[in-house]
């Protein structure tokens, strides 16, 4: 593979288009807000760098497409790819970030953060025992980088952590790994799950009416993508008490629109997508550790496996 024109489209455009002179790459580029991409850009580009991105493009014009992002859903979901074009997208520290975002709310729950506060107002003393993190029971759904890095950090802690996969093939730090399909009947003796599934055809709407009923006043963590998840059917589950509470990063649309009842949901906690930032250093780094790796023909961990959508 011959790169040598590159285009990057990313509302980060300026600052990547900084720490990519400082590396002093011998390649042309071109850096880009997405309002001034034309079909010129694509024609004249070897690689598409891009993050964000709200337009369909024809990748079929050049010959490797990154994302700075984890995701790839935008590229793939419902879309179909064009044969011979590499796919690549961002593996950073994404684990990690959201590794500590769900234990930080995880923390909030067994520590009765909530509780204490409300007694704090009403100038209340009244000691509640908290929980201990090895009493606790979580299901992470996708055993991915960022699912075995979370089941990595939470294990670490003395928490029980079981997986579920497509495969159902075991990883390390999962007590087991159940495959999509068989774990409804598992949800039961979970006290918190976790999603950190990507958006493909087969993890649409996942989580709906059938797999909440399951369910018995578990927190639900949601930081893979909003569209796996029936919105309707949260709700309802938060009502019949088979959720206690949902934190929620990533919605099927982003913004969240103000009229969505989520907003105002006692039991929900909303975050702007930002459990698993992609950093601008963060973001060049995983591009040229990429981009190098491809000109010395070695083999690609973050390649995406076209067929499985991530």
């Amino acid at each position: 593979m011959n790169i040598n024109n590159i285009v990057v489209v990313s509302p980060m455009y300026q600052e990547i288009q900084t720490l990519m002179e400082k590396r002093e790459i011998t390649k042309n580029f071109r850096f880009l807000p997405e309002e001034r991409v034309t079909s010129a850009d694509l024609a004249w580009a070897d690689a598409f760098v891009a993050f964000n991105t709200k337009k369909d493009y024809d990748y079929c014009q050049v010959q490797w497409v990154h994302s700075l992002g984890a995701g790839v859903d935008r590229f793939l979901f419902k879309k179909q790819w064009p044969e011979g074009v590499l796919l690549t997208r961002t593996i950073c520290s994404f684990g990690q970030r959201i590794a500590e975002y769900c234990l930080s709310y995880i923390l909030k729950d067994i520590q009765f953060h909530n509780e204490f506060n409300e007694l704090q107002a009403k100038k209340t003393w009244k000691p509640l025992t908290p929980k201990l993190l090895n009493e606790q029971k979580v299901m992470i759904f996708g055993t991915g980088e960022i699912g075995q890095k979370t089941a990595e950090i939470l294990s670490s802690l003395g928490v029980d952590v079981f997986g579920v996969s497509l495969s159902g093939k075991d990883k390390e730090h999962f007590k087991e790994v159940i495959t999509i399909g068989a774990h409804e009947e598992r949800l039961n003796e979970v006290n918190y799950v976790i999603n950190t599934l990507p958006l493909t055809e087969k993890t649409e709407a996942l989580f709906d009416e059938k797999v909440f009923n399951h369910l018995s006043n578990v927190g639900f963590i949601n930081v893979g993508r909003g569209a796996t998840i029936d919105e309707k059917a949260l709700l309802q589950a938060l009502e019949n008490k088979h959720i206690k509470f949902a934190v929620l990063d990533v919605f099927t649309v982003e913004p969240l629109p103000k009229d969505s009842s989520l907003w105002e949901h006692p039991s929900v906690i909303i975050t702007p997508h930002i459990s698993a930032v992609t950093t601008p250093d963060e973001g060049v780094d995983c591009f040229v550790d990429t981009l190098m790796n491809i000109e010395a023909k070695k083999p690609l961990r973050n390649k995406v496996e076209i067929s499985k959508g991530f």
